[in-house]
């Protein structure tokens, strides 16, 4: 009590101090924008080294806004309480581990033909 009573001569200033420096505080936050925020909390999209196989087999190249969906699909089955999920991205069709988002296999129109896809627990149509 007598540090607080030694610091400040009134409420009012103790009161002045604490809202200046919570305004303070506030300005200094607003200057990151959210999705630099957003990008900061994520964990990246990592592709398995059979992914990684697969894709240079089939002759895969994702772009960068089929990345962004991909990425985007995965943090739906992640919300949905998925584990093992297949994410669709036009007609590339991929398995994804969700709690390590981790890309376990690729495949394209003509390898998901036989319309089977067994081990998952979850689908996203992106």
């Amino acid at each position: 009590m007598k540090n607080i009573i030694n610091q400040y001569s009134s409420i009012e200033q103790m009161t002045n101090q604490y809202l200046n420096r919570t305004k303070t505080q506030k300005n200094a936050d607003s200057e990151v924008s959210f999705e630099e925020v957003l990008r900061q909390k994520q964990k990246p999209l990592k592709f398995s080294k059979h992914a990684t196989q697969r894709l240079s087999q089939r002759n895969i190249n994702l772009s960068d806004e089929q990345n962004i969906r991909l990425t985007n699909g995965v943090t739906e089955a992640e919300k949905k309480g998925v584990n093992e999920s297949l994410v669709l991205v036009d007609n590339l069709a991929f398995i994804v581990n969700v709690p390590n988002k981790t890309v376990v296999t690729a495949m394209d129109q003509e390898e998901t033909n036989a319309n089977v896809f067994t081990n998952i627990d979850g689908a996203v149509i992106m």
